[in-house]
């Protein structure tokens, strides 16, 4: 691109920066990076453990299995001798129940060492912030835990799940603040002062924003790239629409955003969007 169409990208996508929400994947990542104050309160909250405090936190932490098969963990973080993974998901497949077990079983699987006890495996936390109630119950929050059918006991294998429905942002409660803070696009509107800072920084500084272009520019350009490579293996005809269609679906996909706000990051002209949307 030269310096122009760079600049009037620039500027397309900061009108899409103002819009997103700690809801948004690729935004809640740069926000909770090298924060570990930030991810203190989520888990302070969700867990109404007031003093628990995070010793270490990674976003985007990949785990594999034995055969290869990888999964992305939005937040992995140690505190208190347990371990974490917090995920934010917009789509209720993202939060099946499958998938809870699935990360609970690669977190623990790379725990142990060779001829370690499994009473050294420490309480594990896999907690699902929802943009809806996928549950489906209205419960702003959801504790599952084995139990032992007859009795109720509560199994402890010391796993944990735990989905929170931001759709329920009662703002009388902790827990209702901080999901109506995930909702928010302006950090004047938050209730906690932490996540209103880091939001702050990456919208409303030249530095942060920039940041936040970077990324996002590299985003793109690597789901462009790829759409061109599926645009002409289906020939030449079809490529440019292909390429398009793939490159939104990318955006999409990897940034959780809506498919106006992906064509709005690819510059799709606002005459030609309603024809790619029918047909993704």
């Amino acid at each position: 691109m030269t310096w122009d169409e760079k600049e009037e990208w620039r500027q397309k996508f900061l009108k899409v920066l103002a819009g997103f929400r700690l809801l948004d994947d690729d935004f809640m990542t740069a926000v909770f990076q090298e924060s570990l104050e930030c991810v203190d309160l989520v888990l302070q909250i969700i867990l109404n453990k007031p003093n628990i405090k995070a010793t270490k936190a990674i976003v985007q932490d990949t785990l594999k299995n034995l055969h290869g098969r990888s999964v992305r963990l939005d937040i992995h973080a140690w505190a208190d001798g347990q371990e974490f993974n917090v995920e934010i998901q917009r789509s209720g497949k993202g939060a099946l129940e499958r998938r809870a077990r699935y990360n609970s079983s690669l977190i623990d699987a790379n725990v142990l060492l060779a001829g370690e006890d499994y009473d050294k495996l420490p309480e594990s936390y896999v907690i699902f912030i929802t943009e809806t109630d996928v549950l489906g119950e209205g419960q702003p929050m959801y504790v599952v835990r084995r139990t032992i059918e007859g009795s109720g006991t509560v199994f402890g294998d010391g796993s944990h799940i735990i989905y929170v429905n931001s759709s329920m942002a009662d703002e009388d409660s902790p827990l209702g603040r901080l999901m109506h803070d995930f909702r928010c696009t302006r950090a004047e509107d938050m209730h906690y002062e932490v996540l209103a800072n880091r939001v702050m920084y990456f919208k409303e500084t030249e530095e942060g924003a920039s940041a936040m272009c970077e990324a996002m520019e590299l985003l793109t350009d690597e789901a462009e790239k790829r759409g061109m490579e599926r645009g002409m293996e289906r020939g030449m005809e079809q490529g440019k629409e292909s390429e398009r269609i793939f490159s939104i679906r990318n955006i999409m996909a990897n940034l959780q955003l809506t498919a106006e706000k992906a064509m709005d990051v690819l510059s799709i002209p606002k005459s030609e969007q309603a024809r790619y949307k029918a047909m993704l």
